[in-house]
């Protein structure tokens, strides 16, 4: 068991190698119009995250006030828009139970994280993804990357499940993984339920005070994500 493991850990080291090894290459053999291009987009992403705040809910308030009745129109397309960076949408999930309220502030949240997940999905795979895709074939990730391909739905689905794993990073790994765009958004809504229908419950109940059914439904729900992760995990292990 031991060696194998310093086996994978030895194929994973020159993995990582050989990717950064071909980047730089591939890099190197950009013209200045595909520089200058690279370029933007990581000024545009550096400059949004350090400089835009998260705006915090006495801002949505003021925001509904005046904006009110597209008020919620623009709150859905703010979490699309922060979310496809790796910033935190908690926030957002318990703002839109707190101005909104279970039923709708569900639906926003949920549509607004999957189109955010597919924008991600879309953009990174369309940029990376045929790049990416021949290395996949190395040892250190094949079995893997068979993995998901054969499960991507559980794979993704139950991930979506675990609150401590980052949205964004996992719309970007996916992307390079040759899980289908259609298995990916849809394990994505489902998958995304519990946890984002908790913060919403909890961010109603800040405004109304403890419900029965509100708590009734975030035991329940909490109770599905724990179910599918150990059906997820069943899963991997009978799967050859």
């Amino acid at each position: 068991m031991k060696k194998q493991r310093q086996r994978y850990l030895r194929q994973l080291a020159d993995f990582v190698r050989t990717v950064l090894a071909d980047a730089a290459r591939t890099i190197q053999g950009w013209s200045l119009k595909r520089w200058l291009q690279a370029a933007m987009i990581l000024g545009i992403v550096v400059a949004f995250i350090v400089f835009v705040d998260v705006p915090d809910l006495s801002t949505l308030r003021s925001w509904a006030t005046r904006l009110d009745p597209w008020f919620p129109f623009v709150f859905w397309l703010g979490y699309v828009t922060f979310t496809l960076f790796p910033l935190p949408r908690t926030i957002w999930t318990v703002a839109a139970g707190i101005l909104f309220g279970p039923v709708e502030g569900l639906l926003l949240a949920l549509t607004a994280l999957t189109v955010s997940a597919a924008i991600s999905f879309l953009v990174v795979r369309r940029l990376l993804g045929d790049w990416m895709r021949p290395r996949l074939m190395h040892p250190a990730v094949f079995k893997l990357n068979a993995h998901l391909e054969r499960r991507g739905w559980f794979a993704i689905t139950s991930l979506r499940m675990v609150a401590g794993v980052p949205f964004s990073i996992l719309n970007y790994a996916a992307a390079l993984t040759p899980v289908p765009f259609g298995q990916f958004l849809l394990a994505t809504a489902l998958g995304s339920i519990p946890t984002t229908a908790m913060g919403v419950f909890f961010g109603e109940t800040l405004t109304t005070g403890p419900n029965p059914w509100v708590i009734t439904a975030t035991i329940v729900l909490a109770a599905i994500g724990i179910a599918g992760l150990v059906l997820d995990a069943k899963v991997a292990r009978e799967l050859p």
